[in-house]
């Protein structure tokens, strides 16, 4: 059994809906578990995402024990089209990204309909028609995500919502933050052998080590405290309010303090734990990888024009 199926049997994973007031204990849950294991709290955030978006879009009741996955990724050389046959709705396509591929029971999955726009679908993974395509993956980064394609043929699905719902919907941007939320705690995780070393030093054989720690503690505490006001402006907002603003910040200011994590621990500590210590190297590994859901300069240059108007 998966790390991230006993977390789901345990009611780890039962977590209040973004915006219920209890955002922040949400968000702080999903850095905890990344903490743990960022490849484990990946696919734990994607199966709270999916919870919080069926219940906003009115979608179907969540089976307990059932781990559930969001795949909504687009790629110009995969696409999954839908078939509405009146009280029969099918899938059928390629969807890339498809993260737990092996590992979810179900999944919300993002297909075009026959006017172009954009549909959420509910698919039961164990059900016909659904298959997972062989791994191609390279990377030791997110390896046990189990990232892969899916090949749907004529496989049975519920409509979640109405058409381009899911991206317009106000819970689009909270899921979007919660993602951030995890990449803090996976920096966390990174950053903690470099805490280690600098509480154990007993000489000052690397002056530089506690510089380092300074200005990524700095990075750490800053983004941990935009967490907390994004939180709290989610729980405040008004339901129809679009928080793109605030998930964009968050995601670029946590951002930097991944890149701080990683790049000021090897730095301060060299080789030695990159090259000796299997734990750590798995999560600068997955975190590395995982970070790049962020489109980098163009989020950035997303978040220039929002601010500027």
């Amino acid at each position: 059994m998966t790390l991230v199926q006993r977390w789901l049997d345990a009611g780890e994973l039962d977590l209040p809906l973004p915006g219920s007031g209890q955002t922040l204990v949400r968000w702080d849950k999903l850095a905890s578990l990344c903490e743990i294991d960022v490849v484990a709290g990946r696919l734990a955030e994607a199966h709270t995402d999916a919870v919080a978006i069926l219940a906003e879009l009115g979608g179907p009741p969540v089976v307990p024990g059932r781990l559930w996955g969001v795949w909504a990724a687009e790629s110009p050389d995969a696409s999954v089209e839908v078939h509405d046959r009146g009280d029969l709705v099918t899938l059928s396509g390629t969807k890339a990204w498809c993260s737990g591929a092996g590992l979810c029971a179900d999944a919300l999955v993002t297909a075009r309909t026959v006017t172009g726009s954009r549909g959420l679908y509910a698919v039961d993974l164990h059900g016909p028609g659904v298959e997972p395509l062989p791994s191609n993956w390279r990377n030791a980064g997110m390896a046990g995500s189990d990232t892969r394609s899916v090949r749907f043929t004529a496989a049975p699905a519920i409509p979640v919502g109405g058409p381009d719902d899911y991206l317009t919907r106000p819970g689009f941007w909270h899921g979007a933050a919660g993602v951030a939320a995890c990449w803090l705690g996976a920096a966390r995780a990174v950053a903690a052998p470099l805490y280690r070393a600098v509480a154990e030093a007993t000489e000052p054989g690397n002056p530089y080590a506690a510089a380092h720690l300074g200005a990524l503690d700095a990075a750490l505490a800053a983004a941990q405290a935009l967490l907390v006001s994004t939180a709290a402006q989610v729980d405040t907002a008004p339901p129809s309010g679009c928080g793109e603003v605030a998930a964009r910040r968050l995601r670029a200011v946590v951002e930097v303090a991944v890149d701080e994590a990683i790049g000021r621990t090897a730095r301060a500590l060299g080789p030695g734990p990159l090259a000796l210590d299997a734990a750590h190297a798995g999560r600068v590994a997955d975190l590395s990888m995982y970070v790049r859901q962020s489109h980098a300069e163009k989020d950035l240059a997303a978040l220039g024009a929002l601010v500027a108007r």
